[in-house]
């Protein structure tokens, strides 16, 4: 059977991804020490809340180091959620300049809603929140038979603008058009909540928990 570690970093609603994992088929453990990876076929990092303060969890307990040693030495496949894919870039400005797990060649800036209004004429306002349609790659593993222009659910006031453009798999608009998942070799991120988006959101997790078994021959 499958088994991805969901990582415990603090912050957010474990029990939620945890819950839709096993739905799908997949041995989901919640796990706080880089040791308990070993075992671990694939790895979501998922999180809401404040950089610097996760980053801070992930270097107290060593899952830094875990994490960038199971993703880029053994090549195990992973997926950031919400504030997760913003920890897999270099750095990010949120309350300062910090340092993130820096698996992606990317950084985290605010979203840029200062010039631009709703359909009503009304000032976009932070944090992001609520549905918003994703336009994604078709070449993406991450949203195999999920329909175009699906709508995901949004928590957040931070994005991560990519240093390369192939590295993005969607896109959404929220003022500006900002990169709402990756994938690109083994690293996989959704800034929106899969597992708070009903059917499209399933899919994206079954995606992964898929490819997760094609790269280690492991089962669902």
């Amino acid at each position: 059977m499958t088994t991805i570690a969901v990582i415990d970093c603090g912050i957010g609603n474990l029990r939620s991804v945890q819950k839709m994992l096993e739905r799908l088929g997949a041995t989901a453990p919640i796990v706080g020490a880089p040791s308990e990876l070993e075992q671990c076929d694939g790895i979501i990092l998922p999180g809401v809340g404040a950089f610097r303060e996760a980053m801070r969890k992930l270097d107290e307990s060593g899952m830094s180091s875990g994490v960038r040693e199971r993703v880029r030495k053994h090549g195990k496949p992973i997926l950031g959620i919400c504030l997760g894919m913003q920890l897999l870039a270099r750095d990010s400005t949120e309350s300062g300049q910090h340092l993130g797990l820096g698996l992606i060649d990317a950084v985290v800036r605010p979203l840029d809603v200062n010039s631009h209004r709703d359909w009503a004429g009304r000032k976009l306002t932070l944090p992001h929140i609520g549905w918003n349609s994703v336009t994604a790659r078709s070449d993406s593993r991450l949203f195999a038979g999920i329909p175009p222009a699906s709508d995901f659910y949004f928590v957040h006031s931070y994005h991560v603008i990519c240093q390369d453009n192939d590295t993005a798999a969607a896109h959404a608009t929220y003022g500006d058009e900002f990169v709402s998942a990756i994938d690109t070799g083994n690293v996989f991120a959704a800034q929106f909540h899969p597992e708070k988006s009903q059917l499209p959101g399933q899919q994206l997790l079954r995606n992964f928990v898929e490819l997760v078994a094609a790269e280690t021959g492991s089962e669902t």
